[in-house]
């Protein structure tokens, strides 16, 4: 049954038991791709990440009364940032783990900020002229991510392609043309059916999973010496620092997805529960991950996509999904096989899940029904847009700003800068 909304579940419903394991698993499922991306790309264990991203949705549903379907994983703002301060300091963590707990408190500054003295001060510095083309970029940015992981460039292997085509096409066919509950199941049955022709293909490697011990706890990192975990030091320099220009981005893409997520369900979360819960939610969670090693959490763009195509914005189901992710980060021969899920695969899901992250932005755009013959909003979204997708960089020293951070702050800049009439 359609709600009002558009949506098949809305987020005070809860399905059946099966029903909803099944959906959660899809939840967890969808949101691999970008979870364990980031920390293969950064050097962190995907266990921790996997396990963080399960631990931070639970405490952001709990600082939100869970009234809020979202689900937090790996944030991609800060792996620039990160590798920088890996690569600064030899490899050692450090730098990068404060840095992301520095940001995470930084949240919870501005959430304070906001209770004392309202939010008007974020809406007029971050209007839907500001807000829509972010959340473009933050969409086509990872663009690239997803071409690449589907290897549709030049000297691409054909199975590879065959095998992101077959899943990009799995998921678009069940999304638009599926009957009953596989309809609302795209993207679990768009990794399954991927990643049995990627097997027929023989592009699949099950040797770790083979090799993988059934129980393994994840490979957690401490600020502090232990006999039993890898550890950190507590770092407070440049390099640490560098990251606390990232907020900015990270606060507003926090912004876009809720309000987002706002117009999907036809409910302001930045009312209620409002922007001083659901902010301290994300830093509070991005700052424990930290703390244990993961990566930074983020009110995620692949949940958002998840929810407007299968119409599933239950709370509950997100909330199972997160127990789930805690519960798998357990299983070394699951983590292994996670390890072994081919990057075509993510690739096809990603290029639908990244493209409708972009359509969200144009849609806050649309619904807010700005004029694009005023020259002031024209500007503003195209600067946005060309800074924020062509590359461009400021290096300051120890800061070095780019991509989604730098059309961000552009954006912020122009939105004061230019007269508003």
């Amino acid at each position: 049954m359609i709600r009002e909304n558009g949506m098949i579940l809305d987020v005070d419903e809860k399905p059946e038991f099966w029903t909803g394991i099944l959906l959660s698993f899809q939840h967890v499922f969808s949101m691999f791709g970008a979870t364990i991306l980031v920390p293969i790309i950064t050097g962190l264990p995907i266990s921790v990440a996997l396990l963080m991203s399960g631990v931070g949705t639970l405490i952001y549903h709990l600082i939100t009364k869970s009234k809020v379907p979202v689900y937090l994983g790996s944030s991609f703002a800060f792996i620039g940032a990160m590798q920088i301060a890996i690569d600064q300091l030899g490899g050692d963590v450090s730098a990068a783990q404060t840095g992301i707990m520095i940001s995470g408190l930084t949240y919870i500054l501005i959430a304070f900020i906001s209770l004392k003295v309202g939010t008007k001060w974020i809406d007029k510095m971050m209007p839907p002229i500001v807000i829509g083309p972010m959340i473009v970029v933050i969409g086509l940015g990872l663009s690239a991510t997803a071409i690449q992981n589907a290897d549709l460039v030049m000297g691409g292997q054909w199975q590879n392609m065959v095998v992101a085509a077959s899943t990009f096409l799995i998921v678009a066919y069940v999304n638009t043309k599926a009957k009953g509950f596989l309809k609302i199941i795209p993207f679990l049955a768009g990794i399954v059916g991927g990643y049995i022709i990627a097997m027929l293909l023989g592009v699949v490697d099950i040797t770790p999973v083979i090799d993988a011990a059934w129980i393994s706890i994840p490979e957690i990192y401490l600020p502090f010496e232990t006999a039993n975990f890898n550890s950190y030091s507590i770092h407070l320099g440049a390099e640490s620092l560098a990251f606390l220009p990232l907020v900015l981005v990270t606060v507003a893409e926090h912004i876009g997805d809720h309000t987002v997520l706002g117009k999907m369900t036809n409910r302001n979360y930045l009312k209620e529960p409002g922007l001083a819960r659901t902010l301290t939610g994300d830093g509070v969670a991005s700052a424990v991950s930290a703390f244990f090693g993961g990566p930074a959490n983020t009110t995620y763009g692949e949940n958002t996509g998840v929810i407007g195509l299968t119409r599933i914005a239950s709370v509950s189901v997100i909330r199972n999904a997160a127990i789930i992710a805690v519960l798998l980060s357990f299983f070394g021969k699951f983590i292994a096989l996670l390890s072994t899920i081919p990057s075509a695969v993510i690739g096809g899901m990603s290029i639908i899940l990244y493209g409708v992250i972009a359509s969200n932005g144009l849609k806050v755009m649309i619904d807010e029904q700005l004029d694009f013959s005023k020259a002031r909003n024209l500007i503003i979204a195209s600067s946005m847009l060309v800074i924020g997708l062509g590359g461009a960089v400021l290096d300051i020293g120890p800061l070095v700003i780019s991509g989604t951070t730098l059309s961000a702050l552009v954006g912020i800049g122009l939105n004061q800068l230019l007269p508003a009439e």
